[in-house]
């Protein structure tokens, strides 16, 4: 079973930037793509980015797209979130998440696509 565990929360002024990680249990052959979520209080959990752990590709939410991006360090089992020009509406819980399907393609962007889910960590941006 792979557990994967989110760290690098925090607060952090608009403008800001802050750097989430997502270290994996398992072996990286177990998963093959990993997306990041987010989830704001009384909103539907929804897709930020995501990065296949073999090539090159990854996919962004347009919100997000040009502040944040997305790597690996498949030597650490870890995939990281580099956030960047951070705004208080990009306050939420953010997850990773895992999917062993050796085809996965990043640009699946419903929750319910991904296998393994991380516990979240709270990134909260202040005006």
């Amino acid at each position: 079973q792979v557990q994967l565990v989110e760290s690098g929360g925090g607060l952090v002024q608009a403008g800001g930037s802050l750097r989430l990680s997502c270290a994996a249990s398992a072996r990286t052959f177990s998963i093959y793509a990993m997306g990041w979520f987010r989830q704001a209080p009384g909103k539907e959990r929804e897709f930020v980015a995501a990065i296949r752990l073999t090539g090159t590709s990854t996919y962004y939410a347009d919100s997000v797209k040009g502040r944040f991006t997305v790597s690996r360090d498949n030597a650490k089992n870890t995939v990281y979130l580099q956030m960047n020009s951070l705004k208080p509406e990009d306050t939420a819980v953010y997850y990773c998440a895992g999917d062993p399907d050796p085809v996965f393609r990043v640009g699946r962007m419903n929750p319910s696509d991904y296998y393994y889910w991380g516990q979240g960590t709270q990134v909260t941006v202040s005006s």
